[in-house]
């Protein structure tokens, strides 16, 4: 493990001459964000040899290269995560306490990118730390969104999106790549010509086009000399200013491509509910995708000779459907900048593109209508119809007169192009990414694509970075368990196992709950400085956090809050353990159902907390603009991690992982990673409820489930949908939650209850109750959630990595070394 020495005089001094060269100030005049500044491009300097080592190294041996492209990549802030890999953490918090700086407050400085909506922006983070810790050569592609995401205000309960301006102070670990840039072309139309040789050669004319540029953030390695690339494409006009037509009168003219080049980075997923933002979104798709792939193929073909060996060095990875647009665009470039023949060409691309399907719901698996693009893609659209064609008749030769099974499988269908379908006919591996997802797929969802092509599924459970979840974001657990274990875990977390032997030391049950109780008074604080609301860190901290869906069911948990409230209420006596209920989410700007689930949360909220009836026994919280940096407080003092989605509904889920690390019990169905998070800690430590996977879609194929039969039989759940509507939560308006009534009751909607809310209500409350019993037992919880630490150590990035690079993309390890070592 590669130990790093900086000097403390050194450091200091380099931030004292970033104050004064960037900003013009003494230390005594700088400003809290001058300060992260100044220090973070002190830690820049010392990231930068080790980060032209690695290249230096690539290049030299020649290594093959993961290329992982992705709509999103939420990494979190990195000055705090980069100190720690380089192992410079205690030296830079001494040198910055010698300076009269707390690091804390520094690095609360640093703005949290919103360049992604959810898990999977943030598994692609934790995927790019775990390859450079790894030693994988690996590039991190995606878009450089001005206002990302959004930010989310809560104004009188409801969402309220902002510009999240997270580039407001530039970003100073970036690099500006201009020698890099990339021209990408829209719209037009394709002309046929023949070369000299008689060959079809297809040129773009007319088209639209804008210059991307890339910017690329180190990725730095825990403990060693790598540090890889995270690539995210920017985009400028070609021509920034048309004088002429300015000259003439035309002002929008004169900035047309200032304005499409604008426009394609401007934010993180444009609301696609009319047909400007649907193809402003297939605009971003194809706009960090060509560039990417331009780039990478240019990149090989400069050490290279023939571009038929593209994939014995480079290996593009699919990270959901978002970057299916990837098979064609290579087709294309092979086809007509490389002159191959199909054939050659379709070899080359099916031995390089893999996929990873992250979600069931057939409304994740994109499609396009053709109209659309085929006219923003032409030549793209061209080599899509001839993908399709071939692949068609290969159908008709494996499954004569089966017509029915065509259409459903052909890539381009009733005017439509289907993304997921074209990501699978063009990659040589489809994962899933929990085992129990993995299986749906192959019996469900893709079940014809696995009938015709078994040796391309293969299944690569979720995982994430024990380095930013808890060695950063639960330092003084992190600091405990090296005590006890060494540091080992860091690097490779089954080492994590070796806490077993500690989970039944009264000692040691005591140091590890109150190191708990630690982090929710830390918790606590930053409720009543933020939201106004006093909490009780001895409570059980009970917390949902995830993007909001219906089905992840957050509907369910505040169902059942609304009951507890119900019973304190009749009963203000009753004997429970205070509870705090924390959610965290954010809705998509043009998803009304979940907006207003939201606004349910916070009404239930305002309720509950100002009844003095109930005694402080319950609280609900819910936290403004959800982030990384805040998910890594709320993980480290969870009690009770909720993961209730719909069973066959969630794919992996990450958060689970994330707080049964930090030694939070899980109540939740037996969905996505939770099956093997049970598989790994025992069903006796963790609260299971629910109807199972199979439960579910026997309902969905078959029918038999009717929610009014338990509105009728079970009066908790009357009670609860009858508050929905008749003020008890929205007095200044009994109608406000009438949508989600109907959602649960079939008041003209096609499925009443899809998401089996009302049919899980019961079991869900059963497992609540059995929580409230669990945690006055303070040994037989402590050891809970000991051993749910202890356990974790499947579901480290680490180990997906390691299966995904010997398995799907055959990498090597490069040993990075430093020049002064040669």
């Amino acid at each position: 493990m590669e130990n790093i020495k900086i000097s403390k005089e050194e450091f200091k001094k380099e931030v004292l001459e970033n104050i004064k060269v960037l900003f013009r100030k003494t230390i005594d005049q700088v400003t809290p964000q001058q300060a992260y500044q100044a220090v973070a491009y002190a830690v820049k300097d010392i990231i930068i040899d080790k980060w032209i080592a690695t290249h230096k190294t690539y290049e030299k041996k020649d290594a093959k290269t993961v290329y992982y492209l992705s709509m999103e990549f939420l990494m979190g802030r990195a000055l705090g995560n980069n100190i720690i890999n380089l192992r410079v953490y205690k030296d830079v918090k001494e040198a910055l306490d010698e300076l009269g700086f707390d690091l804390n407050t520094i690095e609360d400085q640093e703005p949290d990118a919103g360049l992604g909506n959810g898990g999977l922006g943030r598994l692609a983070a934790c995927f790019l730390d775990s390859l450079a810790t790894l030693g994988y050569p690996a590039y991190g592609c995606g878009i450089r969104y001005r206002y990302g995401i959004f930010e989310q205000k809560i104004v009188n309960g409801q969402q309220v999106e902002r510009p999240d301006d997270w580039l407001k102070h530039g970003n100073p670990f970036e690099v500006k790549r201009t020698e890099y840039g990339i021209d990408i072309k829209f719209g037009g139309n394709v002309r046929v010509v023949k070369d000299a040789d008689g060959r079809e050669k297809f040129v773009q004319e007319n088209y639209q086009s804008v210059r991307a540029i890339p910017y690329d953030t180190p990725v730095v390695g825990y403990g060693n000399n790598t540090v890889n690339t995270l690539r995210l494409w920017d985009a400028e006009a070609i021509t920034n200013f048309d004088l002429e037509a300015f000259d003439r009168g035309d002002y929008h003219k004169s900035v047309e491509q200032q304005n499409l080049a604008k426009t394609i980075v401007e934010v993180l997923y444009p609301n696609d509910n009319h047909y400007q933002g649907k193809e402003l979104r297939l605009k971003q798709q194809y706009f960090f995708i060509s560039a990417s792939i331009q780039l990478a193929v240019k990149k090989y073909m400069q050490n290279h000779k023939d571009i038929k060996k593209l994939y014995e060095k480079v290996a593009f990875q699919l990270n959901d459907t978002h970057p299916a647009v990837t098979v064609a665009e290579l087709m294309r470039i092979l086809l007509d900048e490389y002159a191959l023949n199909w054939e050659e060409a379709w070899a080359v691309t099916t031995k390089t593109c893999a996929y990873t399907n992250h979600t069931i719901m057939s409304e994740a698996l994109e499609k396009w209508p053709v109209e659309l693009f085929s006219r923003l893609l032409p030549r793209i659209y061209q080599v899509a119809e001839e993908i399709n064609r071939r692949f068609v008749l290969e159908l008709q030769a494996k499954f004569p007169n089966d017509h029915e099974r065509i259409k459903r499988m052909a890539i381009i269908y009733d005017g439509q192009i289907r993304m997921a379908w074209l990501a699978i006919a063009g990659s040589y591996s489809v994962n899933g990414v929990a085992r129990l997802h993995t299986e749906i797929l192959k019996k469900q969802e893709l079940k014809e694509f696995y009938e015709l092509s078994p040796e391309k599924f293969n299944n690569k459970t979720n995982g994430i970075t024990q380095r930013r979840f808890l060695l950063h974001g639960n330092p003084i657990l992190a600091d405990w368990i090296t005590a006890k274990i060494g540091s080992e875990w860091i690097t490779d977390l089954s080492h994590i196992k070796n806490l077993e032997a500690y989970v039944d030391g009264k000692k040691d049950q005591k140091e590890f709950m109150q190191i708990k109780y630690q982090n929710k008074v830390k918790v606590a604080e930053y409720v009543k400085k933020y939201n106004g609301i006093e909490i009780n860190p001895r409570s059980i901290f009970d917390i949902q956090v995830k993007r909001l869906h219906e089905y992840k069911r957050q509907f369910l948990n505040v169902l059942h809050i609304m009951h507890l409230y119900n019973e304190l209420r009749e009963n203000p006596d009753m004997d429970i353990v205070p509870r705090t209920f924390i959610f965290g989410a954010k809705a998509a700007p043009g998803y009304k159902k979940a907006k207003l689930i939201i606004k349910l949360i916070n009404n239930v909220a305002n309720v509950v907390n100002n009844d003095p009836a109930i005694n402080d026994k319950i609280k609900v919280v819910f936290i403004e603009n959800y982030r990384v940096s805040i998910a890594e407080k709320l993980f480290a003092a969870c009690d009770v991690s909720e993961q209730i989605s719909t069973a066959s509904k969630e794919a992996s889920g990450t958060g689970n992982m994330k707080f049964m690390a930090n030694g939070a019990v899980t109540v939740g169905t037996m969905d996505g990673a939770n099956v093997e998070i049970v598989e790994e800690v025992g069903i006796e430590n963790a609260f299971i409820f629910g109807l199972s996977s199979d439960e579910v879609i026997k309902y969905e194929q078959e029918g038999g489930y009717n929610p009014w039969d338990i509105y009728n039989e079970n009066k908790n759940v009357r009670r609860v949908v009858t508050q929905l509507i008749n003020g008890t939560f929205s007095q200044e308006d009994p109608e406000m939650f009438r949508d989600l009534y109907n959602l649960l009751l079939n008041a003209g909607n096609d499925q009443a209850d899809q998401y089996f809310i009302l049919k899980d209500f019961d079991d869900y409350c059963a497992a609540q109750a059995r929580i409230d019993v669990a945690y006055r037992n303070e040994a037989k919880w402590a050891k809970m959630v000991m051993l749910n630490t202890a356990n974790c150590g499947k579901f480290s990035s680490d180990r997906t990595i390691e299966q995904y690079a010997t398995e799907i993309w055959k990498l090597k390890k490069v040993d990075v070394v430093m020049p002064k070592e040669l």
